[in-house]
């Protein structure tokens, strides 16, 4: 897979500080946003490469790998155990070699560099020594984000997800939440040395487009009544997220009383047939531009003290 220089990616130089970082972010993020550049396949391409981008240069731990170890730095951790085990065996340090030929480590890698140097480690002097075993490295994770409307994860549905030039058709269960990670194992890059592919981590950012108001699994709403109807009771129809529902008003409702809908609210998260409930809210509308009539009426009813 082609290596991804984040330096270049987000226009900077290694030297950017951390609030270089972020400004160049904000500024590329807006550029190349799918919702600025709605079916632009490289422009959703180059969005989620951003997002990878910042979210390694950004971390001080990650940044300091990346620079360290270019394309290879989610294996830093694994190399330098790797390079302990090889020293503590004779391997390197300063250098080692095996029939006249020896290898140093400067420390400092770059594309393609290390990826060189571990293949030359572990393929030549190492593998003599059995070192190979359990050399096999899970290949990089990837991170992306995907942007949907709450309408679109009220039910399962195929969605297609474009990542390092690749689509990958997946299903998003319904009930996703906003911010959520979910792992799609073995769609990262390639394992080094034999080992498996890393997988792909997808957060997800959801856009309230409904009037309700979303918490978990449970779904608010607020409906207005007339005077009357919160005064001597009757019935009205409402609003769920997929239908209407009528609901029995008692006489002498007050502002702001709740009822609960068991069942009509969203759905749970990988629970198959089961949802929360919504909560509606009465609002009583106090009635404007009154006729003569019903101006007589209110102060009849004003005399007795309602």
């Amino acid at each position: 897979m082609e290596f991804i220089d984040y330096y270049k990616l987000l226009e900077l130089d290694r030297t950017a500080t951390k609030a270089d970082i972020k400004k160049a972010y904000r500024r590329l993020a807006r550029k190349y946003h799918p919702d600025l550049n709605p079916n632009d396949k490289q422009a959703q391409t180059r969005f989620q490469q951003i997002n990878e981008a910042h979210e390694v240069l950004s971390d001080p731990e990650k940044r300091k790998k990346y620079d360290e170890y270019g394309k290879d730095w989610q294996h830093a951790d694994q190399f330098e155990q790797a390079r302990k085990q090889q020293s503590a065996a004779g391997g390197f340090g300063g250098g080692f070699g095996d029939g006249g030929q020896s290898y140093s480590y400067s420390g400092n890698f770059d594309d393609d560099t290390f990826s060189d140097f571990f293949e030359q480690m572990f393929g030549g002097r190492a593998r003599s020594r059995g070192a190979h075993r359990g050399a096999h490295f899970k290949g990089q994770d990837f991170n992306a984000e995907l942007q949907l409307k709450l309408s679109e994860v009220y039910e399962s549905k195929k969605h297609t997800l474009t990542v390092n030039g690749k689509n990958i058709r997946l299903t998003i269960p319904a009930g996703v939440e906003n911010g959520q990670t979910i792992k799609i194992k073995g769609h990262g890059g390639p394992g080094m040395q034999g080992g498996p592919k890393g997988d792909l981590y997808i957060t997800f950012r959801i856009l309230n487009d409904t009037t309700f108001r979303r918490e978990k699994e449970n779904l608010y709403s607020t409906v207005a009544i007339s005077l009357s109807t919160a005064a001597l009771g009757g019935e009205i129809e409402v609003s769920t997220f997929d239908a209407k529902a009528k609901l029995k008003v008692k006489p002498g409702t007050q502002n702001g009383t709740k009822v609960k809908l068991k069942g009509k609210g969203f759905p749970r998260y990988k629970k198959e047939g089961q949802f929360g409930d919504l909560f509606v809210t009465y609002t009583v509308k106090v009635p404007e531009n009154l006729t003569g009539r019903q101006r007589e009426l209110f102060e009849e009813l004003k005399k007795t003290g309602i």
